[in-house]
Protein backbone atom coordinates (compact mmCIF):
# COMPACT_ATOMS: atom_id res chain seq x y z
CA UNK A 1 0.00 0.00 0.00
CA UNK A 2 1.35 3.42 -0.84
CA UNK A 3 1.98 6.09 1.64
CA UNK A 4 0.40 9.58 1.38
CA UNK A 5 2.57 12.51 0.88
CA UNK A 6 2.45 15.33 3.49
CA UNK A 7 0.62 18.28 2.34
CA UNK A 8 3.65 20.26 2.13
CA UNK A 9 5.07 17.83 -0.40
CA UNK A 10 1.89 18.69 -2.38
CA UNK A 11 2.35 22.22 -2.50
CA UNK A 12 5.75 22.38 -2.53
CA UNK A 13 4.96 20.27 -6.07
CA UNK A 14 2.36 22.71 -6.55
CA UNK A 15 4.63 25.67 -6.63
CA UNK A 16 7.23 23.69 -8.61
CA UNK A 17 4.63 23.12 -11.22
CA UNK A 18 3.46 26.96 -11.16
CA UNK A 19 6.26 28.50 -11.58
CA UNK A 20 7.57 26.43 -14.32
CA UNK A 21 4.44 27.42 -16.01
CA UNK A 22 4.93 30.81 -15.60
CA UNK A 23 8.61 30.74 -17.30
CA UNK A 24 7.55 28.67 -19.83
CA UNK A 25 4.87 31.67 -20.91
CA UNK A 26 7.75 34.26 -20.51
CA UNK A 27 9.99 32.65 -22.50
CA UNK A 28 7.13 32.15 -24.93
CA UNK A 29 5.74 36.24 -24.71
CA UNK A 30 9.31 36.91 -24.94
CA UNK A 31 9.21 35.27 -28.62
CA UNK A 32 6.07 37.64 -29.52
CA UNK A 33 5.44 40.27 -31.73
CA UNK A 34 7.83 43.51 -31.27
CA UNK A 35 6.96 47.24 -30.52
CA UNK A 36 5.15 49.27 -32.52
CA UNK A 37 6.33 52.34 -34.63
CA UNK A 38 5.97 55.49 -32.66
CA UNK A 39 2.43 57.21 -33.58
CA UNK A 40 2.19 61.22 -34.73
CA UNK A 41 1.68 63.08 -31.40
CA UNK A 42 -2.25 63.37 -32.46
CA UNK A 43 -5.42 61.95 -32.13
CA UNK A 44 -6.04 59.27 -34.46
CA UNK A 45 -9.37 60.02 -36.44
CA UNK A 46 -11.90 57.06 -37.66
CA UNK A 47 -10.63 57.49 -40.63
CA UNK A 48 -6.60 56.93 -39.32
CA UNK A 49 -5.47 53.67 -38.65
CA UNK A 50 -3.07 53.10 -35.95
CA UNK A 51 0.47 51.57 -36.91
CA UNK A 52 0.16 47.95 -35.95
CA UNK A 53 2.56 46.27 -33.32
CA UNK A 54 4.37 44.20 -35.25
CA UNK A 55 6.06 46.83 -37.69
CA UNK A 56 9.97 46.97 -36.71
CA UNK A 57 11.31 50.32 -35.89
CA UNK A 58 14.96 51.55 -36.06
CA UNK A 59 14.33 53.52 -33.50
CA UNK A 60 12.76 51.31 -31.00
CA UNK A 61 9.84 51.89 -29.14
CA UNK A 62 8.36 55.09 -27.45
CA UNK A 63 10.12 54.68 -23.61
CA UNK A 64 7.38 54.04 -21.15
CA UNK A 65 6.18 57.62 -19.29
CA UNK A 66 7.98 58.13 -16.37
CA UNK A 67 5.52 58.29 -13.45
CA UNK A 68 3.58 55.65 -15.20
CA UNK A 69 3.64 53.29 -11.74
CA UNK A 70 5.57 50.29 -10.56
CA UNK A 71 5.17 47.13 -11.47
CA UNK A 72 3.03 44.75 -13.48
CA UNK A 73 0.53 47.12 -14.90
CA UNK A 74 -1.27 48.25 -18.17
CA UNK A 75 -0.13 52.07 -18.87
CA UNK A 76 -2.58 53.95 -21.41
CA UNK A 77 -1.32 57.47 -22.51
CA UNK A 78 -4.75 59.62 -22.74
CA UNK A 79 -2.31 62.49 -24.95
CA UNK A 80 -0.13 60.01 -27.41
CA UNK A 81 -3.18 57.22 -27.44
CA UNK A 82 -0.76 54.41 -26.69
CA UNK A 83 -0.68 51.35 -24.67
CA UNK A 84 2.39 49.50 -22.79
CA UNK A 85 2.05 46.17 -21.17
CA UNK A 86 4.53 46.09 -18.62
CA UNK A 87 5.88 43.30 -16.64
CA UNK A 88 6.90 42.71 -13.02
CA UNK A 89 10.30 43.86 -13.74
CA UNK A 90 9.16 47.36 -14.84
CA UNK A 91 9.89 46.52 -18.57
CA UNK A 92 7.45 47.06 -21.15
CA UNK A 93 7.06 43.49 -23.05
CA UNK A 94 4.93 45.47 -25.73
CA UNK A 95 3.29 48.75 -27.05
CA UNK A 96 0.96 49.66 -29.40
CA UNK A 97 -1.19 52.76 -30.58
CA UNK A 98 -5.18 52.46 -30.13
CA UNK A 99 -8.29 54.82 -31.35
CA UNK A 100 -9.81 56.50 -28.39
CA UNK A 101 -13.43 56.84 -27.08
CA UNK A 102 -15.01 60.03 -27.24
CA UNK A 103 -14.57 59.93 -23.62
CA UNK A 104 -10.85 60.01 -21.98
CA UNK A 105 -10.23 58.16 -18.11
CA UNK A 106 -8.57 60.82 -15.82
CA UNK A 107 -5.21 60.50 -15.29
CA UNK A 108 -4.77 58.05 -12.28
CA UNK A 109 -4.43 54.61 -10.67
CA UNK A 110 -7.37 51.47 -11.39
CA UNK A 111 -7.88 47.81 -12.30
CA UNK A 112 -9.35 45.90 -14.07
CA UNK A 113 -12.56 45.11 -12.73
CA UNK A 114 -14.90 43.61 -15.25
CA UNK A 115 -13.93 41.24 -18.59
CA UNK A 116 -16.09 40.22 -21.57
CA UNK A 117 -15.17 37.89 -24.17
CA UNK A 118 -17.61 39.20 -26.74
CA UNK A 119 -20.11 42.24 -26.81
CA UNK A 120 -21.86 44.62 -29.00
CA UNK A 121 -19.88 48.32 -28.17
CA UNK A 122 -21.96 51.10 -27.72
CA UNK A 123 -21.33 52.29 -31.77
CA UNK A 124 -23.08 49.06 -32.72
CA UNK A 125 -19.52 47.40 -33.52
CA UNK A 126 -19.40 43.85 -32.21
CA UNK A 127 -16.56 43.43 -30.04
CA UNK A 128 -14.46 40.90 -27.93
CA UNK A 129 -11.92 41.45 -25.87
CA UNK A 130 -13.05 43.77 -23.44
CA UNK A 131 -11.49 45.02 -20.35
CA UNK A 132 -13.11 47.58 -18.26
CA UNK A 133 -11.51 49.63 -15.58
CA UNK A 134 -13.43 52.64 -14.73
CA UNK A 135 -16.32 55.01 -15.72
CA UNK A 136 -16.61 58.82 -16.20
CA UNK A 137 -20.01 60.22 -15.87
CA UNK A 138 -21.61 56.46 -16.34
CA UNK A 139 -19.53 55.98 -19.66
CA UNK A 140 -17.77 52.19 -18.80
CA UNK A 141 -13.84 52.44 -19.85
CA UNK A 142 -11.92 49.57 -21.40
CA UNK A 143 -9.97 48.11 -23.94
CA UNK A 144 -11.86 46.14 -26.56
CA UNK A 145 -11.07 45.11 -30.86
CA UNK A 146 -13.92 44.56 -32.99
CA UNK A 147 -14.10 41.24 -34.40
CA UNK A 148 -14.11 42.00 -38.11
CA UNK A 149 -10.89 43.89 -37.11
CA UNK A 150 -11.64 47.25 -38.33
CA UNK A 151 -11.35 50.71 -36.67
CA UNK A 152 -14.21 52.24 -35.02
CA UNK A 153 -16.81 54.97 -37.47
CA UNK A 154 -17.48 58.12 -36.00
CA UNK A 155 -19.14 58.67 -32.74
CA UNK A 156 -21.80 60.67 -34.61
CA UNK A 157 -21.63 63.00 -30.89
CA UNK A 158 -22.39 59.46 -29.41
CA UNK A 159 -20.39 58.86 -25.62
CA UNK A 160 -18.19 56.26 -25.97
CA UNK A 161 -15.64 54.85 -23.56
CA UNK A 162 -14.24 51.76 -25.95
CA UNK A 163 -10.39 52.48 -26.25
CA UNK A 164 -10.56 50.08 -29.64
CA UNK A 165 -7.29 47.97 -30.30
CA UNK A 166 -6.32 45.70 -33.46
CA UNK A 167 -7.10 42.50 -33.08
CA UNK A 168 -3.88 41.34 -32.09
CA UNK A 169 -3.14 43.63 -29.48
CA UNK A 170 -6.52 42.93 -28.14
CA UNK A 171 -5.84 39.75 -28.04
CA UNK A 172 -2.65 40.29 -26.33
CA UNK A 173 -4.19 42.92 -23.78
CA UNK A 174 -6.90 40.25 -23.08
CA UNK A 175 -3.90 37.63 -22.22
CA UNK A 176 -2.26 40.59 -20.22
CA UNK A 177 -4.44 42.22 -17.94
CA UNK A 178 -6.95 39.93 -15.70
CA UNK A 179 -9.09 40.67 -12.83
CA UNK A 180 -7.37 43.11 -10.27
CA UNK A 181 -4.54 44.01 -13.07
CA UNK A 182 -3.09 47.18 -12.09
CA UNK A 183 -4.26 50.16 -15.35
CA UNK A 184 -1.94 53.44 -14.71
CA UNK A 185 -3.79 56.28 -17.32
CA UNK A 186 -0.89 58.74 -18.51
CA UNK A 187 -1.28 62.26 -20.04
Amino acid sequence: MAALLPSWAWVSGLTVAATAAVVALAVQADHGPRPATPAAHTRPTASASPTPSTTPTPSGPPALPEASGVGRRIVYSVGTHRVWLVDATGQSSRTFTVWAGTVDPKPGRYSITARTATTVGSDGVKVEHIVYFTAVSGVNIGFSNALDGSSPPPANGAQTGGIRLHKEDGAALWSFGDYGTKVSVVE
